[in-house]
């Protein structure tokens, strides 16, 4: 696969990847490197990654702890005072070297650290590889709330190995399978339903699939960087996707979301806002659907659940003014944004999630 060129960096993809980051590394006065890493890709990655690096550079092992109950600002001053510690200046890199907490954290971590070191993103995750590491957005969370802390600064390199997908559980791989099918809803038609066929799909398929993805996602970032525009696009799915992740992950009693399965319930709960306000055909609502119930379990929200939810939604990146702004879609393919939804089309929304486990591919 051709590395994909972008406005500030360059996307590359297996085995060139190793040969370009090497590259990268000779030609630039590095003193020292720096890998962060979290408990999982030190133990399944780390080796492998190391094996293919040329460099004479001494390197240096920062962990932190696995899971998005750590992208926080406390996990930050742990690698700032690591890296201190470890005697990094401002000629030192680092590179991430993990999934999207990895990646959002390290590159804020960069930015940040004696006003800005060189970073590179290594993902290892599927989600990582096609969403969080592409683009540039870095930060932390504030509490339970996503991404609330942060800059967008794109690092010099993204180098995505897709080896590292055979470390992953199925249900990682589906979590950032959510964020393809995303992209297909958004931007393609032909890209989604290829995406709902997934028993017909090779490994090969795959990696062309993930090319496509980083493509679409960057198609969208180079025309508008800063998301003043058609960049909140890659938010459909988000604004209640998000709220839902927070509020499992702040609720002990319920089992946490990964990404992706919050996005997922989102982008049904969004799509079917779709239709009661642009017009969203209904035959394709009731083909979303199905694709997704074929693909995710179905999630349990109690009805005491909905309010606690669309509370959540006041922290939403997007809002303006005091209004909460979605993204939806007139029709796969053609998002709108900046669209405004009363509460008791959220609370149906909710109860036509509820009911759609029903639908079966």
């Amino acid at each position: 696969m051709n590395s994909i060129e972008t406005k500030d960096y360059t996307v590359h993809f297996n085995s060139v990847a190793y040969e370009a980051i090497s590259s990268y590394l000779k030609q630039n006065n590095f003193s020292k490197i720096f890998v962060l890493v979290d408990q999982n890709t030190h133990e399944h990655c780390l080796s492998h990654f190391l094996s293919h690096l040329e460099t004479d550079l001494e390197i240096e092992i920062i962990e932190i702890e696995a899971g998005e109950a750590h992208k926080t600002i406390d996990t930050c001053v742990g690698v700032w005072e690591s890296l201190s510690s470890l005697g990094a200046d401002r000629k030192s890199i680092l590179l991430n070297l993990g999934g999207g907490v990895v990646t959002d954290l390290g590159g804020f971590v960069a930015c940040t650290f004696k006003r800005g070191i060189k970073y590179i993103n290594i993902p290892t995750s599927l989600l990582a590889m096609v969403d969080a590491s592409v683009g540039g957005k870095t930060g932390v969370d504030l509490g339970s709330i996503k991404n609330q802390v942060g800059v967008i600064s794109s690092g010099d390199l993204v180098l995505i190995d897709t080896s590292f997908l055979d470390t992953l559980p199925q249900n990682q791989l589906k979590s950032g399978l959510a964020e393809m099918l995303k992209h297909g809803l958004i931007a393609d038609r032909s890209y989604f339903e290829s995406l709902t066929n997934l028993s017909q799909l090779t490994l090969n398929d795959l990696d062309q699939l993930i090319y496509d993805s980083v493509l679409i996602k960057n198609d969208i970032v180079t025309k508008d960087p800063l998301e003043h525009g058609i960049r909140k696009h890659l938010n459909f799915g988000h604004t209640l996707g998000h709220a839902i992740e927070s509020y499992f992950l702040e609720h002990l009693e319920k089992k946490a979301l990964l990404h992706g399965e919050a996005i997922v319930i989102g982008m049904i709960l969004e799509t079917f806002i779709s239709g009661k306000l642009l017009g969203f055909p209904e035959n394709d609502l009731d083909y979303i659907t199905r694709s997704f119930n074929k693909i995710y379990p179905p999630v349990s929200i109690d009805v005491t659940d909905y309010g606690k939810i669309i509370d959540l939604l006041k922290f939403d990146k997007k809002n303006e003014h005091g209004n909460i702004n979605f993204v939806l879609l007139e029709a796969i393919g053609k998002p709108k944004i900046d669209c405004l939804v009363d509460n008791e089309l959220i609370l149906e929304s909710f109860e036509f999630y509820k009911n759609s486990s029903r639908l079966k591919a």
